[in-house]
């Protein structure tokens, strides 16, 4: 990214780092984030957004909720899926929080 890139831009480029950095294959094949990856992930990564990130049994329901075509990994649109879950509900909240400022001035 270069030193005038958006917020959203930066952004965009932050997730997708995230994704390579706990995938693995290489250009020829679609790169996938294994089950124990991908607990390593949301253990390091989305502690404090999501609550039992370090619960085994937790992180594998999420896998098989976002695993879509049952490969018991993790592909970059199944990854996709899961940072617009988390993205939506805080987006709530900041849309709450903004409206109860607005009304409490």
């Amino acid at each position: 990214m270069t030193t005038n890139s958006t917020e959203l831009e930066w952004a965009l480029d932050v997730l997708v780092k995230n994704f390579d950095k706990y995938a693995s294959g290489c250009c020829k094949k679609p790169r996938r984030i294994s089950k124990k990856d991908f607990r390593k992930m949301l253990s390091r990564e989305l502690n404090h957004m999501l609550t039992d990130t370090g619960n085994k049994r937790a992180a594998d329901k999420l896998i098989c909720d976002l695993d879509e075509n049952k490969d018991g990994r993790i592909c970059f649109d199944e990854y996709w899926t899961l940072i617009g879950g988390i993205a939506s509900p805080i987006a709530c909240l900041i849309r709450q929080q903004e409206h109860g400022t607005k009304f409490t001035k």
